[in-house]
This record gives structure tokens, sequence and C-alpha cells, in this order.
């Protein structure tokens, strides 16, 4: 009987083909129906830059867009972004450099350990685009589902409120 289950286990976790579409490029992935899109990202695309901090999506850390929008990548299954476009912190930077988002948070030390940096980043960009970098206090709101052990925040704001006033989607500082 255990040798059943165990193949049977062995044949769910094959999975269907899901095909991805992330930072502009498409992959084709045979996964378990359970995988998130985290896990994906990470184990099967070597996409490393977005980080699994807490796995129940309190953190922020894994914060990765979904046609433009932001998203928590652990709590999102691989299955449910196919045929959508993701874009991960790999891929915001142009061919003339880094993102002004990026540029920003190096220039205002938005970080210290960095291991949130690639959530806060993300997460950065979709309430620029969002329209929602007013003010610290709108910044601070809309950044609040990013945490940071370190304690950046106010070297983030800065760094968003320049960026922000900076304009323009793909503009590098």
């Amino acid at each position: 009987m255990v040798d059943v289950e165990n193949r049977r286990d062995s044949a769910h976790r094959a999975g269907p083909v899901v095909t991805l579409n992330v930072n502009g490029r498409a992959y084709s992935l045979q996964l378990d129906a359970r995988v998130t899109l985290l896990d994906a990202l990470r184990d099967h695309l070597g996409l490393v830059g977005t980080k699994k901090g807490c796995d129940q999506g309190a953190c922020g850390a894994c914060t990765v867009h979904r046609d433009g929008k932001r998203i928590l990548s652990c709590l999102t299954l691989a299955a449910q972004c196919e045929g959508r476009e993701i874009t991960t912190i790999e891929g915001i930077a142009g061919a003339d450099g880094l993102h002004r988002v990026q540029c920003a948070f190096i220039e205002h030390d938005g970080f210290q350990c960095g291991f949130c940096t690639p959530g806060q980043i993300m997460s950065a960009l979709a309430l620029i685009e969002e329209g929602r970098a007013g003010s610290d206090e709108e910044v601070r709101e809309f950044m609040s589902g990013n945490l940071c052990r370190c304690g950046a925040y106010p070297n983030m704001v800065e760094a968003i409120r320049e960026a922000a006033a900076a304009g323009g989607d793909s503009a590098n500082v």
C-alpha cells in the first residue's frame, strides 16, 4: 500500500506544463499545481532576487508585479500566472542601467542588510505608478505591507519621493 501512495504522490508532483512570461521571456515549466510563483521563480528559473521572507504574505519580501500590479508571490500559485506578464527585480533595469528607483535607493541608503530591498523596490515602483507618492504619509501607508528589520524606512521614503518626482516609467537617474 505504501508503494502505491508514493507512486501516486510522484505522479501528482509532476503536474501540468505552465508557461510563465517573466521579465519579457516565456518559460515552460512542468510544475506541481501547488507550486507558488515564488518557488517557481527561485527554484525553477534561478531568479533569486525575489526573497522568501515569512512565506505567509506578511512581510512583502516576495513582492513582484503581475500585469503591472504588485502581488505577493508566496501567496500566488504559479499556475495562476499563466499568460500573465510577471516582472521581478531582475527585470526592471534598462539597457542604460539601473531603474531610477534602484538608483534612488542607493543614493539615499534605502537599505541596510538588503534582504527586503527587492520587495521594497517592487512595491515602490507600483505605488509610484499608482500615483500614491504624494506625501511621506502616503508613501508610508502604501509601503506598510513591506517590512524592514533594519529600520531603513526614512531613507526609503526619501528615495521613493525622489524617484516619483523624477517621473517617467523607465527613466534612469
